[in-house]
């Protein structure tokens, strides 16, 4: 026999890198083979053939079988912006959610950001509920619905459960409470929900539990699937007579006699006395005897040409210049407008509610009647491109869909977040921290409590400004903070309006301190303001009023 050629080994980096990726998944699929899930998408083929997209006219978005940002693995890519995207996937089997665990689980990874769209996935019924693959739409019918989804003030990983109801026959859309919000950054993250024969979901990122609830809890989901007992009796009418008046103008007062509405809230202070040295013919501001006229100074054009004005030297050691006035004080006989006094209101009743009566449409249940999924279907309208799904997974076992994370999701997201951090290394750009995560996770949670809804928009924008900036972290939550205690503060005041908070100049920097703002965009306002104020010119203090 010949001798063997002897074969080179000798490798670049970026060979290694993908050795080394195609090895563990080459690991990956060898440990999966173990694993039975009842349904699995790797997108490692073609979807052309096997998925259907929709052909709707609205749809116009081209779905294409990519490779992921520095890997060899494969997905489906939302390929262009501003479009709206429709697809399903028929399975061979309906998939019952009802009987034990059920486990559903997919890969996104959004490589451009997600500033406005969805990432979500649609688990339809069967077709006998009204609809097919080619006309896939917003309305075809689905049980559940999961997935992130990020605009405007919308910040959260959905989790809908359409029910329906035993009693009317409709189908009622069930939204999970204070879902937890979607990870910032441009990395592939895998998102699981677990549902439980004990009506117990738990919804995991990156394999971490972010949320538990109970699907027949009232706490948990709205509406809830359990329809209250009673219902408010629509029939039922306020009496002509019922007072809800708490408190009256009293009938018996009279302004008196002495009350002058008049009177001068401040009036000049007759004690006051000129300071000596008071140069009353020296303006505060004289002509700069060192300006001159530019040469290029047109008086046609460009106007008389004036110096500009400096201040007044001879004023800085006098108590003051210019016309001196006597200072104002509160006048003693000031009472303002006058106006009757409220008492308690003798026929006081009460705020009207109407009766209350048994609701027919309530039911009760010991499980929720999820209707079996026939197909997985992704329908979104998305101001991005580069959103990528992958390793779509229905299971019926916790442990299979941990074993795909380990060993389809977790290589992929190690690599990305080390090249993520060389690179904002390179760029000098900050990361957040742990610690910093866990800040904006609890920030995400507090601005999604109801009574704050209204000033939602205002809290994201805070909270998103900060990702961005890891170092105003503190900043962002010392201003969160305020704006907290300041609603709170509003409440326990009954909705008195808070007094403005002043702008403070201190030596060359004007410091605007933000206060809430639940009108216009994310602190137009306060931009404009602080605009205002730092172009506006210093004017020395007068000391006319000393």
């Amino acid at each position: 026999m010949g001798e063997g050629k002897r074969v080179s080994l000798s490798l670049q980096p970026r060979s290694v890198v993908s050795v080394v990726f195609a090895l563990i998944m080459s690991f990956a699929s060898l440990q999966i083979c173990d694993s039975h899930p009842i349904f699995y998408e790797s997108f490692d083929d073609n979807f052309e053939g096997r998925w259907v997209v929709s052909e709707k006219e609205e749809y116009t978005g081209v779905w294409k079988h990519a490779k992921s940002d520095g890997h060899e693995d494969h997905g489906l890519l939302v390929s262009e912006k501003a479009k709206k995207y429709a697809i399903v996937k028929e399975l061979d089997e309906e998939v019952s959610l009802k009987d034990g665990t059920a486990v559903l689980q997919f890969e996104v990874r959004l490589q451009n950001g997600l500033e406005c769209g969805g990432a979500y996935l649609k688990y339809l019924r069967p077709q006998d509920a009204g609809w097919v693959s080619k006309e896939f739409d917003n309305e075809s019918p689905y049980s559940i619905m999961f997935g992130p989804d990020k605009c405007g003030s919308t910040n959260k990983v959905h989790f809908i459960l359409k029910h329906k109801n035993p009693k009317t026959g409709k189908y009622i859309e069930h939204h999970l409470k204070y879902p937890p919000s979607v990870p910032s950054d441009k990395l592939s993250h895998v998102y699981t929900a677990i549902l439980k024969p004990d009506n117990e979901v738990l919804i995991l990122i990156d394999g971490q539990e972010k949320k538990k609830a109970n699907l027949l809890s009232s706490e948990d989901f709205e509406p809830p699937i359990i329809p209250s007992q009673t219902i408010p009796d629509p029939d039922d009418k306020k009496p002509e007579d019922w007072d809800e008046r708490a408190t009256i103008p009293d009938p018996n007062a009279v302004k008196p006699d002495d009350w002058d509405e008049d009177a001068p809230m401040e009036i000049e202070d007759e004690e006051a006395v000129k300071p000596e040295g008071w140069l009353d013919d020296e303006p505060e501001e004289i002509e700069d005897p060192e300006a001159s006229k530019p040469e290029d100074w047109d008086d046609e054009e460009d106007g008389e040409w004036e110096a500009p004005k400096i201040e007044n030297q001879k004023c800085e050691i006098a108590p003051g210049c210019g016309e001196w006035k006597r200072p104002m004080k509160r006048n003693p006989a000031y009472k303002g407008k006058w106006h009757v006094p409220l008492i308690d209101n003798p026929n006081y009743k009460g705020i009207w509610k109407p009766q209350q009566i048994p609701n027919p449409d309530y039911f009760e249940l010991d499980h929720p009647d999820i209707e079996p999924v026939a197909a997985i279907g992704i329908e979104i309208w998305t101001m991005q491109d580069g959103i990528s799904f992958d390793n779509i997974l229905i299971a019926s076992d916790e442990k299979t869909a941990e074993s795909y994370r380990v060993m389809t999701w977790k290589p992929k997201f190690e690599v990305e977040k080390e090249k993520q951090k060389a690179e904002d290394a390179a760029a000098g750009v900050d990361v957040l921290s742990g610690f910093q995560h866990k800040i904006f996770e609890l920030l995400y949670k507090i601005a999604d409590v109801s009574f704050l809804n209204a000033y939602k928009p205002k809290l994201l924008d805070l909270i998103e400004k900060g990702e961005k900036q890891p170092k105003l972290t503190i900043g962002i939550l010392a201003s969160i903070v305020i704006v907290f205690f300041s609603i709170i503060f509003k409440i326990v005041l009954g909705g008195k309006k808070l007094k403005p908070v002043k702008v403070t100049e201190q030596t060359n920097n004007t410091t605007v301190a933000e206060t809430p703002n639940d009108q216009g965009s994310s602190g137009e306002k306060e931009e404009e303001i602080e605009k205002e104020v730092t172009n506006a010119p210093r004017k020395r203090s007068t000391r006319r009023e000393n």
